[in-house]
C-alpha cells in the first residue's frame, strides 16, 4: 500500500522511510548520514524525509496513542518518543539559537561592502574573509534546516496522533481537544523559524548568485508549504452517520495563526462530499492538482447546502471556519458489488481553500473522518458497524478508506469496551468480554478458539440459530441500556452478559436460596432483558424477555418491585447479595394513591404478575410463600397445583378447606400429593422432619381404608 499522507496535503514529501541515529548529541551533516536523523538532547528524532504515520483524512486506525506515547513505526521508520511539552521546548530553543545568526550575517554583509570599495591585496584579503564567512553561514544554515525538518516532522506526527485520537473519540474514547492548542504553538514557532531561514538565505544570495543556494532556498520553501498545508485540519468532525435532509455542523482550523498574515485577507473555505472511490483517485493519481484548477465542484457526490464559510481570526489566536447549518440534500451512490449495502459505503467531506503567501499561491485541503449516509433511522445499526470498525482498525497510513477485514480479539475487545462504556458510562468487565468472545466464536473442525475475528463474523453473518448478527445484538443491547437501564447498569445491578446455563448454575449455588434473582440480556431477542430467579420450589425460572416497548409502560425497577423478589445475586463474587429494595429502591417510581376523580371514574394501575403453571388459579410466582431456607433438590414443578397449604400463622394445617373439603378434592389424591412432597424433601429438613412421621402414618392408614378411617382431631404441627 502506498504511503499517502493525504490528509497532510503532501503526497510526495513523506513517500520514503528513513532511519535515525541513536548516538551523539551534535547536529549531524546530511552528507554523513544520508539524510537520516539525529539525536537532540538524547531524544531520537525522525530525520528529514522520513515517513511518519498519516491519519488518512482523519479516518486512520490502529492503536490509539496519546501525546506521550510511542507512535507505531512504519517499515524502516525510526521510533519517536517525546512529550509534546518537550517538543515545544526543543523547537523554541532551536529557534532562539538560530536567531543569533543575525550578527554573523551583518558582519559578512559589512565585509562584503568593504571589499567592493577597495582594491589590490586588501580586496583579496576581504574576499577570502567573505568566502570563509559565507561558507560558515551556509553550513550553519544547512545544519539548522536539517534540525528544523526533523522538528517539523515531529510536530506533524503529533498532529497525526491527535487526529488518531480524534478518530478513536468517534467510538467514544476520551479525547483531549485542548492538546491542539499546544500543537498550534509548535506550528507557530516552526513557521517563524522557517521564515527566518528563508530570510537568511536571501541575504546570502544577495551577494552572489549561487545555483546551490537557489536549490537550497527552493527546498526551504517546499518545507514551508508543507508546514502550512499540514496545519489545515478538521477540528470539529461532522456526524459520521449522516442522515439526508438533516442539519449538521462542522469546522476547520488552520494552526498557522498570524505569522503569515493570512488572517488579514481571510480565505473562504468550500466543502463538498466525496465518495471513497473519488477520494482514492484524488490522492493516488495526483489529482490534487484539481484544486489548483478550481474544478472541485465536479468531484462532488452530492448536494450540500450552506457549504462555504469565511475563516475568522479570534482573540485566542484560533483561525477557523465554522459550518453551523449544513444539510446534505442529495447523494450519488456507486454501483454495489456482491453483498454490499448502502450502509457499507463510505463518504467524506472535503474542505478546501486558496490563499497567497509571500507572492506564491497555496491551495489547502483536508478530508473529514469517513461518514455513512442514510435516509432512514433503521439503517443506523449497520452504519455504526461500518464506522466503528473503521475508526478502530484502519491503518494510520492508507488509501481512503481501506481497512482490514480481520482483527484480533484483543483489538476488537478494546473497541467494544470503548463503545459500550462511553454509551452506558460503565465499562465492560473481563467476564463480560469473555462472554462476548464466546458469542463470536464459530464451530471449527479442530474445536479450537479462534483469536481472529473477521468483518463478516462481526456484522454480516447471523449468529448460530439466530436471525441477527453479533453487532445487531450488541448494538440493540447498548441502545436499550442507554435508554432504559442506564442508572441500574452504572450501579452494577444488572449482570447482563451471562448465558442461560451459567445464570441457572449461579442461582442454584446461591446461599440466599428462594427469591434470589439476577437480570440478564436476552440471547434470543434483540434489545431485551430477562429476569432469572429461584421460585418457591427451588427451580430457576427465566421470565419472558422485556424490550423497550415494555419499559415505556413500566420500567425495570418497578417490575422487579411488583414481583417481590428477595435477593439480587451479585455481579461480582467478592460482593455480598443485596436485598431487593436496597438494590433497586433508588430506581423505583414513587407510588401515590390516586385522588378521587370528579367524573366518577375509578383510577386503575398496571402491575406485573407472573403466574405459575396452574393458570388463573395458580399461585403468583417469584415470591417465596414460606420461610424455607434452602430449596428441594428435585424438580417439583409438577406440584404447582398441590392442595397442600401453609397457614401464614406458621402451622401446617391438614384440616384446611383446601385439603379436607370433599366437595372440591379427592382425598386419595390429596394424600398421595402430601406423601410425594415429604418423600421428595431432603432428609433432615428443619420443618418437614418434624411432621413427616405423623403425616405418613396418618395418611398411609387413610389411603389403605379411606371409607372406614376416621380423621383424628385436627392435625396442627408447629412449623
Amino acid at each position: 500500500m502506498p504511503l499517502n499522507p493525504y490528509n497532510m496535503n503532501n503526497p510526495a514529501a513523506m513517500a520514503a522511510a528513513a532511519g535515525f541515529i541513536n548516538d551523539g548529541s551534535q547536529l549531524m551533516d546530511s552528507s554523513s548520514n544520508g539524510g537520516g536523523g539525529f539525536v537532540a538532547g538524547g531524544v531520537p528524532v525522525v530525520g528529514p524525509g522520513a515517513a511518519t504515520p498519516s491519519m488518512g483524512g482523519g479516518g486512520g486506525g490502529g492503536v490509539v496513542m496519546g501525546h506521550n506515547a510511542t507512535p507505531a513505526p512504519a517499515v524502516g521508520m525510526g521510533v519517536v518518543k517525546m512529550e509534546l511539552y518537550d517538543l515545544h521546548q526543543q523547537i523554541m530553543q532551536a529557534y532562539n539559537d538560530f536567531s543569533s545568526i543575525g550578527n554573523p550575517l551583518k558582519m559578512m554583509v559589512h565585509t562584503y561592502e568593504c571589499m567592493i570599495q577597495v582594491t589590490g591585496a586588501q580586496k583579496a584579503d576581504l574576499m577570502r574573509s567573505v568566502i570563509e564567512q559565507k561558507a560558515n553561514i551556509v553550513c550553519h544554515l544547512r545544519r539548522s534546516f536539517m534540525y528544523y525538518e526533523a522538528l517539523q516532522e515531529m510536530a506533524v506526527t503529533e498532529l497525526k496522533n491527535w487526529r488518531r485520537q480524534q478518530a478513536q473519540a468517534g467510538n467514544g474514547a476520551s479525547f483531549n481537544e485542548n492538546m491542539l492548542d499546544e500543537i498550534q504553538r509548535c506550528f507557530g514557532i516552526l513557521e517563524s523559524f522557517v521564515c527566518l531561514l528563508l530570510e537568511a538565505v536571501k541575504q546570502v544570495r544577495m551577494m552572489e548568485e549561487d545555483q546551490e543556494l537557489k536549490i537550497f532556498m527552493e527546498t526551504i520553501q517546499v518545507a514551508q508549504k508543507n508546514l502550512v498545508c499540514s496545519a489545515f485540519i478538521v477540528d470539529k468532525q461532522p456526524p459520521q452517520v449522516m442522515k439526508t435532509n438533516t442539519r449538521f455542523a462542522s469546522s476547520v482550523r488552520w494552526l498557522i495563526g498570524s505569522q503569515l498574515g493570512i488572517h488579514n485577507n481571510p480565505p473562504t473555505v468550500e466543502c463538498i462530499i466525496m465518495s471513497e472511490q473519488q477520494a482514492q483517485r484524488f490522492v493516488t493519481r495526483g489529482s490534487h492538482m484539481d484544486v489548483i484548477n478550481n474544478s472541485m465542484s465536479n468531484q462532488s457526490s452530492g448536494e450540500i447546502q450552506n457549504c462555504s464559510s469565511t475563516m475568522e481570526y479570534q482573540q485566542n489566536q484560533i483561525f477557523s471556519a465554522s459550518f453551523r447549518n449544513m444539510q446534505l440534500k442529495k447523494i450519488k451512490r456507486a454501483e454495489k458489488k456482491g453483498t454490499e449495502s448502502v450502509m457499507d459505503e463510505k463518504f467524506a467531506l472535503f474542505f478546501y481553500a486558496t490563499t497567497t503567501v509571500d507572492s506564491y499561491q497555496i491551495r489547502v485541503w483536508t478530508l473529514s473522518l469517513p461518514v455513512v449516509v442514510i435516509v432512514h433511522g433503521n439503517q443506523e445499526p449497520q452504519s455504526w458497524a461500518t464506522i466503528t470498525w473503521d475508526n478502530a482498525f484502519a491503518d494510520i497510513v492508507r488509501d481512503p478508506f481501506v481497512v482490514t477485514d480481520r482483527v484480533t480479539w484483543c483489538q476488537l475487545s478494546i473497541a467494544l469496551n470503548i463503545k459500550f462504556g462511553s454509551s452506558t458510562q460503565r465499562p465492560l468487565t473481563s467476564e463480560n468480554l469473555e462472554f462476548l468472545f464466546e458469542k463470536l466464536q464459530r464451530d471449527n473442525i479442530s474445536g479450537e478458539r479462534n483469536d481472529c475475528i473477521s468483518w463478516n463474523h462481526f456484522c454480516k453473518e447471523p449468529l448460530p440459530d439466530r436471525a441477527f448478527t453479533f453487532w445487531e445484538w450488541f448494538y440493540a443491547i447498548m441502545k436499550l441500556t442507554k435508554d432504559h437501564l442506564l442508572g441500574m447498569w452504572k450501579a452494577g445491578r444488572i449482570t447482563g452478559f451471562i448465558s442461560k446455563a451459567k445464570a441457572q448454575d449461579d442461582l442454584m449455588r446461591a446461599t440466599t436460596g428462594i427469591g434470589t434473582f439476577l437480570v440478564r440480556f436476552s440471547d434470543s431477542e434483540l434489545g431485551a432483558v430477562s429476569i432469572a430467579y429461584v421460585n418457591e420450589y427451588g427451580v430457576v425460572v427465566m421470565l419472558k424477555p422485556w424490550t423497550s416497548k415494555d419499559f415505556h409502560i413500566i420500567n425495570l425497577a418497578d417490575r422487579i418491585r411488583d414481583l417481590d423478589l428477595r435477593y439480587l445475586h451479585p455481579t461480582d463474587i467478592n460482593v455480598l447479595p443485596l436485598e431487593r429494595d436496597i438494590a433497586f429502591g433508588e430506581f423505583y417510581t414513587p407510588r401515590v394513591e390516586p385522588a378521587p376523580r370528579p367524573d366518577g371514574y375509578v383510577p386503575s394501575t398496571i402491575r406485573v404478575q407472573v403466574r405459575a403453571a396452574g393458570g388463573e388459579n395458580g399461585s403468583i410466582a417469584g415470591t417465596p410463600h414460606h420461610p424455607m431456607q434452602s430449596p428441594p433438590q428435585n424438580d417439583m414443578t409438577g406440584m404447582g397445583n398441590s392442595p397442600l397449604t401453609f397457614d401464614p400463622s406458621g402451622t401446617f394445617d391438614a384440616h384446611s378447606p383446601s385439603v379436607m373439603d370433599d366437595s372440591d378434592s379427592d382425598d386419595s389424591q390429596m394424600a398421595n400429593e402430601i406423601k410425594l412432597l415429604v418423600e421428595s424433601t431432603p432428609p433432615g429438613h428443619p420443618i418437614l422432619d418434624q411432621i413427616s412421621d405423623t403425616i405418613l402414618t396418618v395418611f398411609d392408614t387413610y389411603c389403605s381404608s379411606p371409607a372406614s378411617y376416621a380423621m383424628p382431631s385436627p392435625l396442627n404441627v408447629p412449623l
